[in-house]
């Protein structure tokens, strides 16, 4: 099947000159936890609610902060006519939940996260993917107590 079966269309962007209180609120509003940064046409960086809580919240940095100063300017990203595989492999090998989704002449089209897989009827993708997102990353362990 292909990603343009099962993406969600149309999604809310942000722009590099937003506030992050901008941003929050677009994503409360919209139920979501990433939105695409584009400026005019051209996808520039993602932002997502955990950017905002340590990137910037964790750092000092207030709700007046800009988008760009929170947002991942290196974007990872799928084509609309990818077949579902190798996306949710793609998505496991890189450890992330959601990629926006491009058309050939790069334009944004879309977003695709592993709940579209699953919610798809595509457990078996959908579970690939989650299963390399969750595996335990050297970079970020929780198993480590304090003392």
């Amino acid at each position: 099947m292909k990603i343009c079966n099962v993406m969600t269309r149309d999604p809310k962007l942000a722009h590099p000159d937003e506030t992050l209180q901008e941003a929050a609120r677009t994503m409360r509003d919209f139920d979501c936890g990433i939105l695409p940064v584009a400026d005019g046409d051209r996808l520039v960086g993602m932002i997502t609610d955990r950017d905002i809580a340590i990137r910037c919240l964790a750092e000092g940095k207030g709700p007046d902060t800009r988008v760009r100063d929170a947002m991942t300017p290196e974007v990872k990203y799928c084509y609309e006519d990818e077949n579902t595989e190798q996306v949710a492999h793609n998505m496991a090998e890189i450890q992330v939940r959601r990629l926006p989704v491009l058309s050939r002449d790069k334009r944004l089209v879309g977003i695709i996260s592993v709940g579209d897989l699953a919610r798809e009827d595509l457990a078996e993708c959908g579970g690939e993917a989650l299963h390399g997102i969750v595996r335990r990353s050297s970079l970020h362990n929780q198993s480590r107590v304090a003392a």
